[in-house]
């Protein structure tokens, strides 16, 4: 067993590396010795949402005013921006158009112009003319264009977080799962499956398994998290689509997702999707995988009932168009009319860690608790990724309040 630490992060996707490198390099923890741990289960950093999503820096087009998600995206983005730059991380400012095709979203797409200006994003509109001369391939009768919107690789972030981590000499675990949490005083001693951790402080950065760690470490937990998979498609060698942005539908009101979109990725492929199913496990990438433990669980959620008569009706369409390929090519096509479904084969799925209170509602924003020695990052939504840096070094900011000198 190693001396005792000063934080130990569990969870080595985006956001608890970015905490690590705001507590360890930054300086934000107030100390430029700080002895920060990182664990993970998996055997490779970004394992899960971190590593398995379109890569896309988001704006702060769809915010909600003077919410957390508004301000860590607008300052987040330009950081990574940034960040990447400065380490040789592939990055890309494409911009972001987001399309109306039909006369009854004009009014959702102006609210969406209106919030983006109350945020600070720049935010062009253009009639259908002035979309085709940007985007030939796209139809619609108007859309907002958004410069700031781009796309990185954000597996490749965290492996070069984990690089400079290591170069300041974090101590680094992967295949190394929390078993265990007890306080002993001024300290926690973590039991893992490769041996045991004290630490003064700990930050649970663990998304699809955060509820469960906050149990484990005896908090209190306001949330139940549902893993949500999202399904993509990208191009195929064949496809002669191009499309220079990134293109998005304009939101359904009424459903807690964006609808099915268009990426061009840094190797000027196409990556369509995604699409929101209730995935049967924690981590279940695959129509077919199920847990036991996790249905049970499932079954005695009143929250999800509760969800499920709310969102019953777009949540079957969301299942027709994982169980039907032409329904998903259908989706495209409303936004780039040539798609094919030969021009489009299917690409690694994700699952979205969603928080949910046990009424049913979905929590929109960022959810952090805390007690004396822990941290528990209970909710992180898009555009955690994006602003990831800057919740970090929040984070961190929390730690030093907290931690003694």
């Amino acid at each position: 067993m190693t001396a005792t630490r000063d934080v130990t992060v569990v969870g080595g996707g985006i956001v608890g590396l970015a905490t690590a490198y705001a507590l360890a390099i930054t300086g934000t923890g107030g100390r430029g010795n700080t002895r920060v741990t990182v664990i993970d289960k998996e055997l490779s950093w970004a394992a899960h949402q971190s590593g398995r999503n379109s890569g896309v820096i988001h704006s702060g087009l769809y915010y909600t005013p003077g919410s957390s998600k508004a301000r860590l995206a607008r300052a987040g983005g330009e950081e990574m921006y940034e960040f990447c730059a400065r380490h040789g991380v592939p990055v890309e400012r494409t911009g972001k158009v987001v399309v109306a095709t039909e006369e009854r979203e004009l009014p959702a797409l102006g609210e969406l112009a209106r919030r983006g200006r109350a945020n600070g994003v720049g935010v062009h509109e253009l009639d259908g003319a002035r979309l085709r001369e940007r985007e030939p391939e796209i139809s619609g009768i108007r859309a907002l264009f958004v410069p700031e919107a781009g796309v990185t690789d954000f597996a490749a972030v965290c492996r070069r977080l984990a690089e400079l981590l290591a170069e300041a000499g974090v101590e680094l675990r992967t295949g190394t799962e929390l078993l265990s949490s007890a306080s002993t005083g001024d300290e926690l001693v973590l039991s893992t499956t490769s041996g045991q951790i004290r630490t003064r402080r700990a930050v649970n950065c663990t998304g699809l398994h955060s509820d469960r760690v906050a149990q484990l470490a005896g908090g209190d937990v306001p949330v139940r998290i549902l893993p949500f998979r999202g399904e993509y498609y990208e191009s195929s060698a064949s496809s002669d689509l191009a499309v220079r942005s990134l293109v998005y539908p304009v939101p359904d009101p009424a459903f807690p997702f964006l609808g099915v979109h268009l990426t061009r990725m840094l190797d000027g492929s196409l990556h369509v999707g995604p699409n929101a199913v209730l995935a049967l496990a924690r981590e279940g990438y695959q129509r077919r995988e199920w847990s036991a433990a996790h249905l049970r669980e499932l079954a005695g959620d009143p929250g999800l009932r509760s969800l499920a008569r709310r969102y019953w009706r777009p949540g079957l369409t969301e299942v027709a168009r994982s169980l039907a390929k032409p329904l998903f090519v259908r989706a495209a096509r409303k936004l780039a009319p040539r798609v094919r479904s030969a021009d489009l084969v299917p690409a690694p799925a994700g699952v979205r860690a969603q928080a949910v209170r046990p009424d049913g509602t979905l929590v929109d924003d960022f959810l952090l608790t805390e007690d004396a020695h822990w941290v528990h990052v209970l909710n992180a939504p898009s555009p955690a990724a994006t602003a990831s840096l800057v919740i970090g070094r929040e984070i961190a900011t929390r730690i030093r309040h907290k931690t003694p000198d």
